[in-house]
C-alpha cells in the first residue's frame, strides 16, 4: 500500500467513523477477527493433517510414516516461524519497597480505572512513558504488562503533570467504556510487530503467513487508524479526568517544550564539550532537573512552544498533534515548569540517588569511544584548517577538494558561517558542475531561507543520484516550513521511493542464490590485467573466477561476483585458510565495483561448478 492509497483510505474511513461510529467499530472488529481466524484455521488444518496420517499407520505403513515425517518437519517449521521471541523492554527494575510514592499513585490509577497490575515497572533514559505488553508465546500471548518511566520525563515534570501522563498510559489498558479501543489499539500493535519480526527473521515456515501479512498488516493499520488516534483522545479525556484539563494541559505543553530543550540545546551544548575535553566529566541526569528549572529562556520557549502549536495531525501518526490533543480537552496550552528539586522524580524515594548515577556511569561508558573520536577528530580539523588557511594566505591554488574541506572546516570548526558561505559561494563559480559543491551550497541557502538552492539541489540530484536522499530530504523539510505542503509531500514521495529502491537494491546486492543469472564481467583488458596482477600477488590463491551479477535493481551500477579457491586438488577444505585469504583480498584489492567475495568450495562448490562452465569467467 503507497503512502497515497493509505491517506486515502484513512480519509474515507475517518468520515465513516464519524458518521455511524457503531458500523465502524463492528467492522474493524470483524476484520481483525478474520486476521485472527486466518492464523488459526491454517495452524488447525496442518495439525488436523498430521492426526489423519498418525491414525492411518496401520493402513498405508511406510507411506504414513514418510508424509508424517513431512508434514511433521512443515508442522514444526511454521511453528517455528510464528513462536517469534519478542524481546521484553529493557530498563531498571524498581520494586514498591524502593519507591513507596510512585507505587502509591501507581496503584490508586490502577484501582481507579480498572486497569490491569503491571508485572514490571521500569526506569528508561527515555524522554518518555508508555506501556508494553510482552508476549511469553509469541503470537499465542500470555502477556506480561511492563510500565517504562523515563528519568528524564520525571525530571521534567511535576508530580501532578506526571500523574496525568500516567493516567493516559493507563487509559490504553483500561477496562470499561475504551475497551474495545483499546483490544484493536492492542491488535493494530501485535500485527505490526509479528510482519516485522517475519520479516527480520525471515524463516522459511512464515512463507506460509508472510503472503497474507503483506496484505493484511497495512489495510488492518489503516482501517483502524481512526480508532486508534480515537484512542489517543480517549487516553487524554482520562487523564484530565483523574487529574484535571488544566493538568492534562499543562503536562501536554511540558513534554513538547522540554523535548525540544533537550534535543536542541541540552545534550548539544553537553556533546560540544568534547571539542575541547578528551574525556568526558559530566553527569547530564544529575543536572537535567536543574537545567530544566533554570536554563529555559523565554524567547526559545515560546518559539519551541509556537512550532509545536504549529504542526497539523496528518497520517503520518496515531497521536494527534499538540493543538488538536489541547482542544480535545477544551484547554490552551500552559507551560508550568518544576522548581528546583519539585520534579516528579522525588517519586523514586531513596532509589533516585542509586538510578541517576547508574544511568549517568552508562551513558560515560557508552560516549567515551565516540568522545574521544570526536575530540581527535576536532584537534586534527583545527590544525588541517589551520594549514589550509597557511596556504589560501600565501596565494597557493587550492584544489577543489582542498578548497571544499576549508569552507567546510570554517563553518564547523572556525564557527564562522558567513565566511564559510562565501567560500562555497566562490567554490561553486569555480566548479558549477561538481555534485557535492552544489549540494553543499544548496544546502546552506536553504538553512538560510534562499530560495536559490532548491536549483542547486536539484542540479546536484541530476549530477550524481548518490545525492537524491539528502537532496530530497532537504528539499521536502524547506518546502514544509515554508507553508509549501504539495510541494514538501512531492519531495517526501520521492525521498520514500529512492529509500525504497536502494533498500531492494541493498538487499539484493548482498546476498548471492544458485538461482542468481550471472554473466561475463564486461572489464576491458586493462582493467582485467589490473584486477588479476592485485590477485596474483595474494599468497595461497589457486583459482579465481570473476562474474557480473545480473541485477533488477539499479541495473547501471554493476555487482560483481569474485569466487575464489585456495585448496589444492590433493587436500582437504580448511576454512581457516580460505578466511585468511579472504581478508588478504579485502586489504589488498582495488575491485572496480562492487563485488561480493565468495569461497566457491566446501557448502559453496555449486557456485564454482556454475562459473567454471561460463566463458572467459575465470582471470587466475
Amino acid at each position: 500500500m503507497t503512502n497515497e492509497q493509505f491517506e486515502a483510505l484513512v480519509s474515507r474511513l475517518e468520515h465513516q467513523a464519524q458518521s455511524n461510529p457503531g458500523r465502524y467499530r463492528f467492522k474493524v472488529f470483524l476484520l481483525a477477527m478474520l486476521g485472527n481466524a486466518y492464523l488459526g484455521v491454517m495452524l488447525l488444518l496442518i495439525v488436523v493433517l498430521f492426526g489423519m496420517l498418525l491414525a492411518s499407520v496401520m493402513v498405508l505403513k511406510l507411506l504414513a510414516v514418510k508424509l508424517i515425517i513431512i508434514v511433521g518437519f512443515f508442522l514444526w517449521m511454521i511453528l517455528k516461524a510464528l513462536w517469534v521471541r519478542i524481546d521484553p523492554p529493557e530498563g531498571t527494575e524498581i520494586k514498591a519497597g524502593q519507591a513507596p510514592g510512585l507505587f502509591a499513585m501507581i496503584g490508586r490509577l490502577r484501582c481507579q480505572l480498572g486497569a490491569p497490575r503491571f508485572h514490571h515497572v521500569l526506569i528508561t533514559d527515555d524522554f518518555n512513558a508508555g506501556v508494553v505488553q510482552s508476549p511469553r508465546l509469541g503470537i499465542f500471548g500470555w502477556h506480561r504488562n511492563y510500565l517504562l518511566i523515563g528519568l528524564p520525563l520525571m525530571k521534567s515534570l511535576t508530580e501532578e503533570q506526571f500523574k496525568a501522563v500516567l493516567a493516559h498510559e493507563f487509559g490504553h489498558l483500561a477496562k470499561g467504556h475504551g475497551r474495545m479501543s483499546n483490544w484493536i489499539y492492542r491488535q493494530r500493535l501485535r500485527w505490526s510487530r509479528l510482519l516485522a519480526v517475519l520479516d527480520a527473521c525471515e524463516s522459511q515456515g512464515g512463507f506460509l503467513f508472510k503472503p497474507f501479512l503483506n496484505w493484511f498488516a497495512p489495510y488492518f493499520n489503516a482501517y483502524s487508524f481512526p480508532m486508534a488516534r480515537a484512542n489517543e483522545y480517549e487516553a487524554d479525556a482520562t487523564s484530565a479526568r483523574l487529574t484535571s484539563p488544566q493538568v492534562a494541559a499543562e503536562a501536554l505543553t511540558s513534554v513538547n517544550v522540554v523535548g525540544s530543550y533537550l534535543a536542541e540545546q541540552y545534550w548539544p551544548q553537553i556533546h560540544k564539550q568534547a571539542d575541547e575535553q578528551p574525556i568526558p566529566n559530566f553527569a547530564p541526569y544529575f543536572g537535567m532537573g536543574q537545567g530544566v528549572a533554570t536554563e529555559l529562556d523565554e524567547i526559545s520557549t515560546q518559539e519551541w512552544l509556537d512550532q509545536a502549536m504549529a504542526l497539523q495531525t496528518d497520517s503520518a501518526d496515531t497521536h494527534p498533534a499538540l493543538s488538536d490533543r489541547l482542544k480535545a480537552i477544551n484547554e490552551s496550552p500552559r507551560l508550568a515548569l518544576p522548581g528546583i528539586g519539585q520534579s516528579a522524580d522525588r517519586l523514586l524515594g531513596f532509589a533516585l540517588k542509586a538510578i541517576t548515577e547508574s544511568f549517568d556511569r552508562r551513558w560515560k561508558d557508552n560516549i567515551l569511544p565516540s568522545w574521544q573520536n570526536r575530540y581527535l577528530q576536532v584537534q586534527n580539523d583545527r590544525r588541517q584548517l589551520a594549514e589550509l588557511n597557511r596556504l589560501f594566505e600565501s596565494d597557493a591554488e587550492l584544489t577543489v577538494q582542498e578548497a571544499y574541506d576549508r569552507a567546510r572546516l570554517t563553518e564547523t570548526t572556525g564557527n564562522d558561517f558567513d565566511d564559510a558561505l562565501a567560500q562555497f559561494r566562490a567554490l561553486h563559480e569555480r566548479a558549477p558542475d561538481d555534485p557535492l559543491v552544489c549540494l553543499s551550497l544548496g544546502a546552506r541557502l536553504l538553512g538560510r531561507n534562499d530560495a536559490g538552492g532548491c536549483r542547486l539541489i536539484e542540479q546536484a540530484m541530476r549530477l550524481d543520484e548518490n545525492t537524491i536522499l539528502e537532496g530530497c530530504e532537504l528539499l521536502r523539510d524547506y518546502h514544509w516550513h515554508n507553508g509549501g505542503k504539495e510541494e514538501a509531500q512531492t519531495w517526501h514521495q520521492r525521498l520514500l521511493e529512492r529509500s525504497q529502491l536502494q533498500e531492494a537494491a541493498h538487499k539484493e546486492r548482498n546476498q548471492l542464490l544458485l538461482t542468481d543469472r550471472f554473466e561475463h564481467h564486461g572489464l576491458s583488458d586493462a582493467e582485467a590485467a589490473e584486477l588479476r596482477a592485485a590477485l596474483a600477488a595474494i599468497p595461497g590463491l589457486r583459482k579465481v573466477y570473476f562474474v557480473r551479477k545480473r541485477v533488477k535493481y539499479l541495473m547501471h551500477l554493476p555487482c560483481y561476483v569474485l569466487g575464489y579457491r585456495v585448496t589444492r586438488f590433493f587436500q582437504l577444505h580448511s576454512q581457516r585458510r580460505s578466511a585468511e585469504v579472504l581478508q588478504r583480498i579485502q586489504e589488498s584489492v582495488p575491485f572496480p565495483g562492487e563485488t561480493i567475495l565468495i569461497s566457491v568450495e566446501g557448502e559453496n562448490y555449486r557456485f564454482g561448478r556454475k562459473f567454471r562452465w561460463m566463458r572467459r569467467s575465470r582471470i587466475l
